[in-house]
């Protein structure tokens, strides 16, 4: 994505007053840097492990009963056995009927990383985190994307008002976004794809390069044992306490193969939770409610707890401020005016119920809100908590005084 927005930089150089000659994008280059950091983490990662004295077996795993896992590697079956054994096995792609994945013209989000060249042409399918950045991705990147989502508006899990800034920026940015609209079927047989589309004004077929299927996730679940150890499950996902404790004792299951947000950020917080709680610690369980989540496209959107529909849904009357980055000083000298930050208040108690951003950096400012949930901040405090000028993160600052009707710079 840095890749994608520094060209977007480039494109609009004069923007700003620079003359830019000839920038071009080398997709193979930006391929390779984005796999060059990745490899660099991972190597991070390894040199913790032997720094920490933990054994990294290499193979394929399957859980036995007895507290027992059985690891083939080279063809070659070993047996380990452990007090606690915690499942980490992670999600991949979620294949429909209607668009099977073939890792050429339709592919999931991993064959989206590392194609070989720049497609032409994208039908990107579903607009949540994973499809929204890919659109974003390679639309900046010069392929002529079109974004389509089955709901009535991208980012459907956002806030109403973030999905509308959302699809009207990318529409700007040159993206056919198709809502309340369904793949029913890609033809693959000629050189390019033929995506049947069906909306509410009947059918249209769009040619494309490449299909990419974000729909979503499902747990890899398959071939690991469960029903032979007898662990739970439910809707492809494993079953556990608050402290990702299994119905099993001795055998625990963390990430995006248990219930919750399937974030990196939240796989950690559990796997935490668990290895304290299996070292007789009295970890606090995980509050669900108060998860970030973040979309790494541009506008960049972040968001925490409720959004105003279910706040109401949920019985609060509320308090509901906004300040749109148009009015920022700091957004204006970036360029980023697009956007703004809500927040929603229990009018009764001053409880911040949610927060919802949309604009640049937006996902560096989503943590403050956490913490101030976490700490059960009222909204006067928060606007009394004086923040600097000019930055972006004002902007949550003045969104509490609008919702009290004390704002004064819009």
């Amino acid at each position: 994505m840095k890749s994608a927005q520094v060209f977007e930089y480039l494109n609009h150089a004069a923007d700003y007053g620079i003359k830019v000659n000839g920038g071009e994008a080398d997709f193979g280059a930006v391929v390779k840097r984005s796999r060059d950091v990745a490899d660099g983490m991972s190597k991070g990662i390894s040199f913790l492990m032997k720094k920490n004295k933990i054994d990294v077996i290499t193979g394929t795993g399957k859980v036995k009963a007895g507290k027992k896992v059985e690891v083939i590697a080279d063809g070659k079956a070993t047996i380990y056995e452990a007090k606690h054994i915690i499942l980490a096995v992670g999600a991949r792609s979620r294949a429909l009927p209607n668009l099977p994945q073939d890792g050429k013209k339709i592919i999931g989000y991993r064959e989206a990383m590392t194609l070989a060249k720049m497609p032409k042409s994208m039908v990107v399918v579903g607009s949540g985190a994973i499809g929204s950045e890919f659109a974003y991705f390679y639309a900046t990147m010069g392929t002529k994307v079109t974004l389509v989502e089955f709901l009535p508006s991208v980012v459907p899990v956002e806030d109403a008002e973030v999905s509308k800034q959302l699809e009207r920026s990318f529409k700007k940015a040159g993206i056919n976004v198709m809502t309340e609209a369904n793949v029913e079927s890609v033809d693959t047989k000629g050189e390019n794809c033929k995506v049947k589309i069906k909306t509410k004004k009947g059918e249209e077929i769009i040619e494309c390069d490449i299909v990419l299927s974000a729909v979503g996730i499902q747990a890899n679940l398959e071939n690991l044992g469960l029903e032979d150890v007898g662990i739970a499950t439910d809707k492809g996902k494993i079953l556990t306490n608050p402290f990702y404790q299994t119905n099993m004792p001795g055998y625990y299951a963390i990430g995006d193969c248990v219930g919750g947000q399937a974030l990196a950020h939240v796989a950690s917080a559990e796997g935490i939770i668990c290895a304290e709680k299996i070292a007789g610690h009295s970890p606090e369980a995980l509050d669900y409610n108060n998860i970030p989540g973040c979309t790494y496209c541009q506008p960049e959107i972040a968001s925490v707890g409720y959004t105003e529909a279910k706040a109401k849904e949920a019985g609060y009357e509320i308090k509901v401020g906004k300040f749109p980055f148009s009015a920022s000083g700091k957004a204006s000298a970036a360029g980023a005016k697009d956007g703004f930050v809500k927040l929603i208040f229990d009018a009764k108690y001053g409880e911040l119920l949610g927060a919802h951003m949309i604009g640049a950096n937006v996902t560096e400012m989503i943590a403050e809100i956490v913490v101030a949930r976490k700490l059960e901040i009222t909204g006067h405090e928060l606007i009394k908590t004086v923040h600097p000028h000019p930055t972006m993160s004002e902007a949550i600052m003045e969104a509490a005084a609008a919702a009290y009707g004390e704002v004064i710079h819009m």
